[in-house]
């Protein structure tokens, strides 16, 4: 469960830094250019889009990465990333996959009470 709950934590980050990069990159387009807001998706909070974009994926791969040694710091790593991710992003679409792979990946992990067999 271990190695599960690392790959989902690893993979989860993965596409959480892809759904950050273009968030955060929205929140710049929208304060350089006000007249995009006009037409577009306004962001009520950008600074914590920004927050989120970043530390969502980093604490998901490290919560990965940390699976198989310390499981319950992991585990908790990856569930604050995938509250993280739905708080921010919401579920849709681009999110449903880092939420639900970290999200799972932290159960895994919580959950695994010795280590895997070799």
């Amino acid at each position: 469960m271990r190695n599960a709950a690392l790959m989902l934590g690893v993979i989860g980050g993965l596409w959480g830094m892809l759904v950050g990069f273009f968030s955060y990159g929205y929140t710049e387009l929208v304060a350089r250019y006000e007249e995009l807001a006009e037409v577009g998706i306004t962001v009520d909070d950008p600074a914590l889009i920004r927050l989120v974009s970043l530390l969502a994926p980093v604490l998901a791969i490290a919560g990965g990465a940390m699976a198989r040694s310390a499981n319950l710091a992991g585990g908790v790593l990856l569930l604050v990333s995938a509250a993280g991710m739905y708080h921010a992003f919401g579920f849709g679409v681009f999110t449903m996959f880092p939420i639900a792979m970290c999200g799972l990946g932290g159960l895994l992990a919580l959950l695994a009470r010795r280590p895997d067999p070799h």
